[in-house]
């Protein structure tokens, strides 16, 4: 049970809310409705922090982490994507496993944990390709934890090997794949599928995949692309479905909400998202994954100084260094491209936390 019984509710809508979560009941999606439909961003951010601090105290943790993006070309052309090209198009590019590796080489003096590693669908590339690209990183960084390949990717890896998916991803855990990141599944609506990205796998296969992928002993992180054409209610069903497979397979480790950046996207003419909404969304999400341990607030993409807010808001984690972030930022991103371990220390304690470096299990180095 958890005590929030001082915070002050100027929406009185509220109060079934704050029962439920003091007496430990789920909140339903009616529950995240009404969150939503509130302007009484405080109490909700109270409500939020409140949860987040019985969880992890005050406590806020950072990884540092490399992003690798080993191609662009990508035929799914969703209609929210700045990053993918067509092959050839100008921009297009392809990294080889032999580029990745000097790429890390530049880094190696840094204490680099984590590698990111996600790409475009590229038809051009065959299931080899895969497996050299995680062999070459291991061969760079042995210990390195490789977080690569969305679901969507490992759905077409699967397609392309000719083989089931437990299989696939038994090859890619055997080249050093160790943990898979939580893009792809944008928003899990079929309405927004049709309309947004109807070549890629849709929702009830993004979860499928992912069930899978925890199953075979994986642990990823979970995300939804939110701020371009969804409604509400289609917000509130993306968190329950999540919070359904979490029940299953306790195979997440982190919830991301990425907040949806317009420029050079076919959606142009929407409008970034707002604070109060970005706020919103990171305490709903702490209020209703309550089987999620982590919520994270992607700095990438609400900028710094947002971010450090956000703490107070059910987020207990930065993410990391994102040293070289490319997809958001050729979205309009404003954020930094990276930031070093004593910036990232830094917003944390001015925000009035305890910054702890983890690994991407959530272990600390010492451990």
């Amino acid at each position: 049970m958890t005590n929030l019984g001082n915070i002050t509710l100027k929406d009185k809508q509220l109060e079934q809310v704050r029962e439920k979560l003091e007496a430990g009941v789920r909140l339903d999606a009616n529950d995240g409705i009404c969150l939503y439909e509130s302007n009484d961003i405080l109490a909700i951010g109270r409500m939020a922090d409140s949860i987040r601090r019985a969880r992890h105290g005050n406590k806020a943790f950072f990884v540092y982490n490399q992003h690798v993006n080993y191609t662009n070309v990508c035929i799914n052309h969703c209609r929210f994507c700045a990053f993918s090209r067509s092959a050839g198009a100008d921009g297009a590019f392809t990294l080889t496993p032999e580029d990745v590796k000097k790429r890390l080489l530049e880094r190696i003096d840094e204490p680099v944990t984590e590698i990111h590693m996600v790409g475009g669908i590229n038809p051009e590339l065959p299931f080899q390709y895969y497996l050299d690209l995680l062999r070459a990183i291991s061969s760079v960084r042995p210990n390195v934890v490789i977080k690569a390949f969305t679901a969507v990717e490992i759905e077409h890896l699967s397609r392309i090997a000719g083989l089931p998916l437990p299989d696939t991803i038994e090859r890619l855990k055997e080249a050093g794949l160790a943990m898979v990141p939580g893009g792809g599944a944008e928003i899990l609506s079929r309405r927004m599928h049709d309309r947004l990205f109807p070549k890629k796998i849709d929702g009830d296969r993004w979860l499928d995949v992912m069930e899978k992928i925890h199953t075979a002993g994986l642990t990823s992180n979970a995300t939804m692309l939110y701020g371009h054409l969804e409604t509400i209610r289609e917000r509130v069903d993306h968190l329950i479905q999540l919070r359904e497979l979490q029940d299953r397979t306790q195979g997440f480790s982190a919830f991301i909400p990425l907040a949806f950046h317009s420029a050079n996207t076919a959606l142009s003419d929407l409008p970034s998202t707002t604070a109060h909404d970005d706020l919103k969304t990171i305490a709903i999400a702490r209020l209703i994954l309550d089987n999620f341990d982590h919520i994270k607030a992607y700095w990438v993409m609400i900028g710094e100084k947002l971010a450090q807010v956000a703490l107070s808001f059910g987020a207990d984690d930065l993410d990391g260094t994102i040293i070289e972030e490319k997809i958001t930022h050729m979205a309009g991103a404003k954020s930094a491209r990276g930031l070093t371990r004593k910036q990232i220390r830094r917003m944390i304690e001015s925000a009035g936390f305890e910054p702890v470096e983890r690994d991407s299990f959530y272990r600390l180095p010492d451990n």
